[in-house]
């Protein structure tokens, strides 16, 4: 029988945390001699981007179109907060910064979504009418993508108002403790 190899992980912590102890030596004696930080090395580098990338990959984020924005986004964030790393306290900074790339991600979501949103108002307000008419035409020509878009928004934006707020549950006395 074969015994199995365990399995590598992309991003080694041990040398990730390694990596992250000897750039903080580096920016340390940078701001003692008054110098700005060092750039990151390529070792850093590259462990940032297989996070973004394979956290790219999970389910809940896989089928963006804008996957690239957002892995550019979590890559961004992790040089953005790479000082606040503190090795006395953490030996696991795979985790850290993969929690920095995830709320990045989210935050490109969001911000996607009101652009989305943005554009449909813009669409279904527009009165395409004057725009498509050629001065010979006698208007009565119909923009059916107009209409689609224009119900399809009306409808999202009913949905959004017919939906039941969810209640707190009351935490009491007897109820924390017999659950």
């Amino acid at each position: 029988m074969k015994s199995k190899k365990p399995k590598e992980h992309y991003v080694d912590n041990k040398l990730f945390l390694e990596a992250m102890k000897a750039y903080k030596k580096k920016c340390k004696v940078a701001k003692q001699e008054g110098e700005p930080n060092p750039p990151v090395d390529n070792y850093l580098g590259s462990c940032f981007l297989k996070i973004a990338n394979h956290l790219s990959y999970r389910p809940n984020f896989i089928n963006y179109t804008f996957r690239d924005d957002m892995v550019s986004d979590g890559i961004e964030n992790c040089l953005q907060y790479l000082s606040n790393f503190n090795p006395a306290k953490s030996s696991n900074p795979f985790a850290y910064f993969t929690q920095i790339i995830y709320y990045a991600f989210i935050r490109r979501i969001q911000k996607e979504k009101k652009q989305v949103e943005v554009k449909q108002k813009l669409i279904a307000e527009a009165n395409y009418d004057d725009m498509t008419l050629q001065p010979h035409e006698d208007g009565d020509f119909k923009n059916q993508f107009t209409e689609f878009l224009q119900k399809n928004n009306r409808l999202e934006e009913s949905k959004k108002k017919d939906k039941p707020k969810k209640k707190k549950k009351k935490i009491t006395k007897s109820s924390t403790l017999f659950n």
